[in-house]
């Protein structure tokens, strides 16, 4: 990795940390700073650390979170594929475990309020599920003033950080939401708005909202 792609690395992390409230977990910024990317991993991929049913899971729960709008959305760019070699290559076995068991809780819950699984749920159901997960981890974390805690998300804010990272490191992420110079042949990840051409910068639609 050049020094130019590192800090602008540097500079996502900064960013996605804004949208956090707080600061980037360790494994997260580790694993963006040794070069991990979303890439679009095609039709036929198959997870290597989530089973398919975990996989299909959080590919439902990215889309929510940042979905396809006039650009492409979090599934689009190969996100889901991230957070699996993330998870693997990135995480230590202790936040492997906290985040399958708040996953698989999820998915109980999900399954507890309607009766079936979650990735056969409607739209709006789903939305309100990953919402209400997500505002009561806020809660959790805001309670929560012990040294280390960006290191004990739970599954939802753990599942958001890795797609806003995941989403801001693919190419779409940064060519189409955020502006592209072709000239000197890099781009930079994150700039401020009063820099940017058209006004395009963090879609905040989207992933503020989570």
């Amino acid at each position: 990795m050049n020094t130019h792609s590192t800090l602008d690395r540097r500079e996502l992390l900064k960013r996605v940390a804004y949208l956090m409230g707080g600061a980037i977990s360790t494994p997260a910024m580790l694993g963006v700073l040794q070069g991990c990317s979303a890439k679009d991993p095609g039709p036929g991929w198959k997870p290597t650390f989530l089973s398919d049913a975990q996989a299909a899971l959080v590919s439902d729960v990215v889309d929510i979170m940042i979905p396809r709008t006039d650009t492409p959305g979090a599934k689009d760019v190969g996100v889901p594929a991230f957070i699996d070699i993330m998870l693997r290559d990135t995480y230590p076995k202790k936040d492997q475990e906290r985040y399958l068991t708040g996953l698989e809780a999820f998915a109980a819950h999900a399954k507890n309020v309607h009766g079936k699984p979650f990735v056969e749920l409607d739209s709006a159901q789903q939305e309100a599920l990953v919402r209400a997960a997500h505002t009561a981890a806020l809660l959790e974390m805001r309670a929560d003033t012990s040294p280390g805690r960006r290191n004990r998300r739970p599954f939802i804010l753990m599942t958001k950080e890795l797609a806003m990272l995941g989403f801001f490191t693919s190419e779409v992420g940064a060519t189409q939401v955020l502006q592209y110079v072709a000239v000197p042949g890099r781009y930079r990840s994150c700039i401020p708005v009063s820099e940017a051409g058209n006004g395009k910068a963090w879609a905040e639609e989207t992933v503020t909202v989570f």
